[in-house]
């Protein structure tokens, strides 16, 4: 455990640490200014800005696109281009600026917003920007690239610290957080007190049925529920509670968001 917060905290010290824009991961996006040099042919050296289009127009090549590679991609498609004018042609592709390097952030559970990505930036740094989680639901939060979703939930990494899940941004990429819908569970049926209660962490089955008071005389504790809500699917979950009481701790669930728990009632 604590190597992993070690490995979480140097990721986020990375923040101060400059990268610089040619980084060999960096993908270039439209409006980027572009320095091209083929090393001993000045005549094939030239500056663009890459068009609307993704393209950059190169001398003896024509149109070449830009969009969606990083420097080193470009420079290996140019020198392959540049073999019918220049013997084993060496080119150079780096960046003088950045101008297509935002991501975007909205949802309910945050203040939406647009970030400038001067540096390599990963999920948790980004994340570790924003000032206040308390009414994100970070399981249904996700990240849309190219309107396909590349990652889902960010609770693992941001709260648990598992390092493993984080992941390198890129500059269009859009990210999702949601509201949360339920902060609660709720305790329903033969109990003193039918009540919600505000979830936490580790909240058990037994921990909300005594908070709801308890059973009261017509509950049938073997015949307890817990309704919860999975992707959208409902899941029933049969809990004995009698046999909790008589050691059987397998019973003893741990709750999630939203759960309903329903003790039945019997005459007898």
């Amino acid at each position: 455990m604590m190597l992993r917060w070690i490995t979480v905290i140097l990721t986020v010290l990375m923040l101060s640490m400059p990268i610089p824009a040619s980084a060999a991961d960096y993908v270039i996006g439209d409006g980027d200014v572009l320095d091209v040099a083929v090393w001993g042919v000045r005549e094939l050296s030239f500056s663009a800005i890459v068009r609307p289009d993704g393209k950059i127009t190169v001398p003896g090549l024509g149109e070449v696109t830009a969009t969606g590679k990083t420097p080193h991609k470009l420079q290996k498609l140019l020198e392959e281009g540049l073999r019918t004018l220049v013997k084993n042609p060496i080119v150079t592709v780096s960046i003088r600026q950045i101008t297509n390097n935002q991501v975007h952030i909205f949802g309910g559970g945050v203040t939406s917003g647009v970030f400038d990505l001067s540096r390599r930036t990963t999920l948790l740094q980004l994340l570790c920007q924003i000032s206040n989680f308390s009414e994100a639901d970070l399981t249904r939060a996700y990240v849309l690239r190219d309107d396909k979703k590349v990652k889902t939930g960010f609770d693992q990494l941001f709260l648990k610290g598992n390092a493993s899940e984080d992941m390198v941004l890129q500059a269009g990429d859009v990210i999702f957080i949601p509201l949360a819908e339920e902060k609660n569970v709720y305790v329903l049926g033969a109990v003193n007190m039918p009540r919600f209660i505000p979830y936490r962490e580790g909240l058990t089955v037994m921990e909300a049925i005594l908070e709801a008071g308890g059973f009261n005389k017509f509950a049938r504790p073997n015949d307890t529920l817990i309704l919860r809500d999975q992707g959208g699917k409902k899941k029933s979950i049969e809990v004995r509670m009698k046999d909790l009481g008589n050691g059987d701790l397998s019973q003893n669930v741990k709750l999630q968001v939203g759960d309903y728990i329903i003790i039945k009632e019997g005459i007898f």
